[in-house]
């Protein structure tokens, strides 16, 4: 039987949205797949950490860009970072109860930036207590931030929804000073503005292992965004100065040569500044002076190109400011 020109549209129309629906279907399934493992590195007696993806943030990788790590003391975890995304967190805090019966008593923020602090919210729920350097409070309650976590909602779903909020801290940080958890001494710098506004670095004499944020990057481009590069190469000798052993970073793996991966950091920082200096205080084109420097040595690196450029501009125009 012949159907009526009205009913084969109809049906054309059903068929259509019905194969949409299952495009769509398949595509927020394969978002939502959830196949991401997290695994702890042990690199002291009592510290480990877990190392983000040399990637930008996706809905892939559940934004899993950034290290996180934790001690485990007599009297309970202290956690520092609390990585990109609550599914995240929750991984980790499974992987920590692993790993030890001890609860998981204080979260130290390293910085205010998204792929470090979307987490904390499932350590706040555990009853931990978050340290974070003072500079924080003004970011957090910045049409900035606001802003920033609208946009992670939809670039990051569903694992940053509208149930993923930002947290504050409860011991807000202005000077720098020791934190003990089961005789274990925590030892917190205030230092920047560097990287960012509130960096802080957390130093335990007892494993002597340095948590340094994103001060140092391994592996891949540093990402210095509005960062003040001048502040951030003073923060690096302050690093320095402690003698760590054991570095580890806010992105890549830990380094057992603190020296040397730190001499990366500073000299990626030391030639950004080279290269702009002229045009920028000559107020010549960015373009032209980017044209110009010699890239070599990085360009084979992960994120040099979603990374260097938006960098080196950024060191142009702080240099202007300066």
């Amino acid at each position: 039987m012949r159907l009526p020109h009205l009913d084969l549209r109809a049906y054309a129309l059903r068929v259509l949205f019905l194969v949409s629906a299952l495009l769509l279907l398949s595509v927020s399934t394969a978002h939502a797949s959830d196949d991401l493992i997290l695994k702890p590195i042990q690199v002291a007696p009592h510290t480990y950490f877990v190392q983000g993806l040399p990637e930008m943030g996706s809905s892939k990788n559940q934004n899993f860009i950034s290290n996180a790590g934790f001690v485990i003391t007599p009297k309970g975890v202290v956690v520092v970072d609390a990585l990109g995304s609550p599914a995240l967190a929750k991984k980790l805090i499974a992987e920590i109860k692993k790993i030890t019966p001890q609860k998981i008593v204080a979260v130290i923020v390293t910085h205010y930036h998204a792929d470090h602090v979307y987490g904390l919210q499932e350590f706040k729920k555990l009853g931990a207590k978050i340290y974070a350097q003072g500079e924080g409070r003004s970011y957090i309650s910045s049409e900035t931030a606001r802003q920033r976590l609208i946009a992670s909602r939809t670039d990051f779903a569903p694992w940053i929804n509208s149930s993923t909020n930002l947290i504050s801290a409860d011991v807000w940080i202005d000077q720098s000073f020791t934190l003990t958890v089961g005789g274990v001494n925590f030892k917190i710098g205030r230092v920047g503005p560097a990287h960012a506004p509130e960096d802080l670095i957390i130093y335990i004499p007892s494993e002597k292992v340095l948590f340094a944020g994103d001060l140092v990057f391994r592996g891949r481009i540093p990402f210095v965004g509005n960062a003040d590069s001048k502040g951030w190469l003073q923060a690096l000798n302050e690093i320095e100065s402690l003698n760590p052993s054991i570095v580890i970073p806010g992105h890549g793996a830990h380094s057992i040569n603190p020296i040397e991966d730190i001499r990366f950091t500073r000299e990626y920082l030391r030639y950004l500044r080279q290269s702009m200096a002229k045009a920028a205080i000559d107020m010549d084109p960015f373009e032209e002076a980017y044209r110009q420097a010699d890239w070599s040595e990085y360009e084979g690196m992960p994120l040099f190109r979603a990374a260097n450029r938006m960098n080196a501009y950024n060191v142009y125009l702080s240099i202007q400011a300066e």
